[in-house]
């Protein structure tokens, strides 16, 4: 198949995304010859996993009203531990299961994934801003196309985690939105799906029968503006996937069955 057919489909990392749905349905897309690659995230899992630590998350709001998390060494160390370590190798496990030959791995294995790290971050605290400069994040600005492309035509389904490398080889927390948005990107894929615990883009969150079913390119500025939470990322990642050339993005819901299919057949918002 040509590389215009390949879906870029990313799992949430929140609370309520059905994995087991989401492989099952990848699991018969992919049987039936469509070209898949999962990006996941795992913050539900990074921030338990901090707490039993007794390294509970830290959030940082930045001026624009965007939110992420403060990953100091030890945060980045945690959420490896978290991301890498269990929810990349369970994803993969479920997709084994299900007779699939995933192959899991990380923006830094191959330079999947290359950043350039965030020399200071500004934060907004109580009204002040403040400048924090221990911060292990990146902006995603190289994709290794050709590593996917070589495992996608040896016939494995790419599973990965939102780490990148930096200019620097040290280790970033990257956003897994826009992590999946490159990846679309690079690929030159048909259709980003991002896969959360939400129907899609509402006017008035968290009212589900305000959903907003379409979004055409030139409205994303104002789609920008009422996204609230984590969305705003969402919003922003679909944006940098359409220039970067993919097709459309859907916001969709990852918590029913058959969650892919669903998103392909008109379920979430639709972003072209």
């Amino acid at each position: 198949m040509s590389n215009n057919s390949t879906i870029v489909v990313k799992l949430g990392g929140t609370e309520g995304v059905d994995f087991s749905a989401i492989c099952a349905d990848a699991a018969e897309l992919i049987k039936g010859g469509q070209r898949l690659v999962l990006v996941h995230g795992g913050s539900a899992e990074a921030n338990s996993l901090g707490e039993a630590l007794g390294k509970p998350p830290k959030f940082i709001t930045s001026p624009s009203g965007y939110t992420s998390r403060y990953t100091d060494r030890t945060t980045l160390e945690v959420f490896l531990m978290a991301v890498n370590g269990k929810v990349n190798s369970l994803l993969t496990e479920q997709l084994h299961g299900l007779d699939l030959n995933a192959f899991g791995l990380c923006g830094m294995d191959g330079s999947l994934l290359v950043a350039e790290r965030k020399e200071a971050i500004q934060s907004v605290e109580n009204g002040k801003r403040r400048m924090i400069r221990d911060d292990y994040t990146g902006k995603i600005d190289k994709v290794n196309a050709e590593l996917l492309e070589m495992l996608l035509g040896a016939g494995y389904l790419p599973v990965i985690a939102p780490v990148a490398v930096s200019h620097n080889g040290e280790a970033l927390n990257v956003d897994a939105d826009r992590a999946a948005a490159m990846v679309a990107g690079a690929l030159k894929a048909e259709t980003l799906i991002l896969l959360t615990a939400v129907p899609g883009l509402m006017e008035k969150f968290p009212d589900e029968s305000t959903l907003i079913k379409h979004i055409s390119q030139d409205k994303i500025p104002a789609a920008l503006e009422m996204a609230q939470g984590r969305m705003k990322k969402k919003v922003l990642g679909s944006e940098e996937a359409l220039q970067a050339g993919v097709g459309k993005v859907i916001i969709a819901d990852g918590r029913g069955d058959k969650p892919i299919s669903s998103a392909l057949a008109g379920a979430g918002t639709v972003i072209s």
